[in-house]
């Protein structure tokens, strides 16, 4: 039971947990995957929106870009003032707009975290206002930067060659060297740095409202290239400062004014569009739970069936003739294998007792035939005249007689017994009487055989019991006793008190009993010389008698024996 709970908790936990795993992983996936294009969509928008406005020094052309962003990215795109006035908007709509703006769009003052190349400059590098170069000034750096380029790749192996949004040309070093090791020898680098005729007259204006910002906060003067790397011995935050705000200075003129961005749904809804499951992440769901039900089943299938298998033979061997006596395999230690061994054990027994009633038919029809043929063989001899009626003649029927009664009674007995109506009628008594008893009856015997009969008894014990009942089971002891005991030998019969019980024993010193017959010297019929007639081996019942009887007062019979040195059977009563 325990088994069977366990695998069904086990199959259910772990498939409803693969279940949710694998489902929650999935939907993570494709919710991350929604957010991600989510959220790229709003980069691509922001930065569209931020780039022209740092090319451009209104918005009175924007409404073509916002109209391609929102046809690219099912979105809809407003840009208003600061005081909420609609400057322009991908689409018409009477929808009203949230309360919180999307972004702030003001080059001068960008958010990195919404721009694709991400960094710390809140200038946005698109914004150079007077410093675009003109067509020829581009044209001659360009054709300066490539001579560079190729003088370069002779020494670090690799350059390449970008274009800044002023249109100046910037020679892109490989990582390997810029690890401080890096010798131009004589490629003029540095001179590609060098500011041309447009840059000025602006990089001067800068320079001056840069040193007159530092005046005044009492800082050393400087001077910077186009690279707009400050050096100085101050105070650096505080020329970074007033750099970041001469520029801004110098550069409001020629970028759009800051607006804000609104990008809601189509119908002008501040919600991000509604998360819903593509087809292939749909699938993928599906295709999960399938897997984890297949998994489940098979698992299930292949438990119940370990679990059945065990009671479908067992079925199939109860099923089967009753003389084929099956057995079948104990393969596990619970339940199902304790009833597999109790079958097994049932069978066995059902064998055993099958062929103790066939051997109990035959010995029974053997010993009451061997009297009744030597009485009616004798009877027909005197009826033909073969033979004369005298007393010899009838003491010999009459013994056969008195054999036939004796195997009788004994089969009278054990069928009582088996039939639970053996009464006993319990009395108390004294052992040593009872001993006594036994021990008189059989003495002539004793004497005839040359064998020695004693008793001993230690105390005086004493005992409820059926006496006649007792007498018969210690004298059944005691004449297979002086039975196998040769001229010469000794029986003795001991008594004692051990507790709530009495054990009696006989012992003699006879020819013994092999260890392999030990077990069977209960059985009915059954003779430890098979050749010995019902003259000197008894009818084989005695012994069967003597443990049923012993086992009706509630007591125990077992035998202990040497083979040539001689048998004790020891009895065990309760007081």
């Amino acid at each position: 039971m325990v088994r069977l709970l366990a695998t069904s908790v086990m199959i259910a936990v772990c498939s409803v947990a693969a279940t949710a795993w694998l489902a929650a992983r999935t939907t993570s996936s494709a919710i991350q995957q929604e957010q991600g294009q989510l959220l790229s969509s709003d980069t691509e928008i922001y930065d569209a929106v931020i780039g022209y406005a740092a090319t451009h020094p209104n918005w009175n052309g924007v409404a073509p870009t916002l109209r391609r962003l929102a046809e690219r990215t099912g979105r809809r795109v407003t840009l208003t003032t600061q005081s909420r006035r609609t400057v322009a908007a991908s689409s018409v709509t009477t929808a009203a707009l949230p309360v919180r703006a999307s972004a702030v769009v003001d080059p001068l003052h960008t958010d990195p975290a919404l721009l694709p190349g991400g960094g710390t400059d809140r200038i946005d590098p698109r914004a150079v206002g007077p410093y675009r170069l003109t067509v020829a000034e581009r044209k001659h750096l360009r054709q300066w930067a490539g001579k560079i380029l190729a003088c370069l790749r002779g020494t670090t192996g690799a350059a390449t060659l970008t274009e800044e949004a002023s249109g100046r040309p910037a020679v892109k070093l490989p990582d390997s060297a810029l690890d401080g090791s890096f010798v131009d020898q004589g490629c003029g680098l540095d001179q590609l740095s060098v500011p041309v005729g447009t840059e000025i007259g602006p990089l001067d204006r800068l320079n001056t409202m840069v040193n007159d910002c530092l005046e005044r906060q009492r800082q050393p003067r400087v001077k910077f290239g186009m690279d707009f790397v400050i050096r100085t011995k101050g105070d650096a935050q505080t020329a970074r400062t007033c750099l970041d705000t001469a520029r801004r200075d110098q550069l409001t003129p020629y970028v759009a004014p800051a607006a804000l961005l609104f990008v809601t749904t189509p119908t002008g809804s501040a919600a991000a569009p509604g998360f819903r499951f593509t087809s292939a992440n749909t699938a993928r769901i599906a295709g999960v739970a399938g897997l984890v039900l297949l998994v489940t089943v098979a698992v299930t299938v292949v438990v119940g069936t370990r679990l059945v298998r065990p009671l479908r033979a067992l079925a199939d061997a109860a099923r089967r003739p009753v003389a084929e006596h099956q057995r079948v395999p104990v393969t596990t230690n619970d339940e199902i294998g304790y009833l597999a061994a109790a079958f097994n054990d049932l069978s066995q027994r059902r064998e055993r007792v099958e062929g103790q009633r066939k051997a109990m038919v035959s010995d029974v029809a053997h010993e009451l035939r061997t009297p009744l043929s030597t009485i009616r063989g004798w009877l027909e001899a005197v009826q033909d005249g073969i033979a004369t009626s005298d007393q010899a003649l009838v003491d010999s029927l009459l013994e056969e007689a008195l054999l036939l009664q004796h195997i009788v009674d004994d089969l009278q007995d054990l069928a009582e017994a088996d039939a639970g109506q053996l009464r006993v009628h319990p009395e108390p008594l004294r052992v040593r009487d009872l001993l006594d008893h036994v021990a008189t009856a059989h003495q002539a015997r004793a004497d005839t055989a040359g064998v020695s009969l004693t008793t001993r008894v230690d105390g005086d014990p004493e005992l409820s019991g059926d006496p006649v009942r007792l007498r018969q089971v210690v004298g059944n002891l005691v004449s297979n006793a002086l039975r196998h005991t040769p001229s010469g030998g000794s029986v003795t019969l001991r008594a004692r008190r051990a507790g709530d019980q009495v054990t009696i024993e006989v012992a003699d010193t006879g020819t013994g009993i092999p260890a392999e017959d030990l077990p069977r010297v209960f059985d009915r019929f059954w003779r430890a010389e098979k050749s010995r007639s019902r003259r000197t081996g008894g009818s084989g019942l005695g012994l069967a008698i003597v443990r049923r009887l012993t086992e009706a007062h509630g007591g125990t019979v077992t035998v202990t024996s040497t083979v040539g040195a001689g048998t004790v059977f020891t009895v065990r009563l309760p007081v």
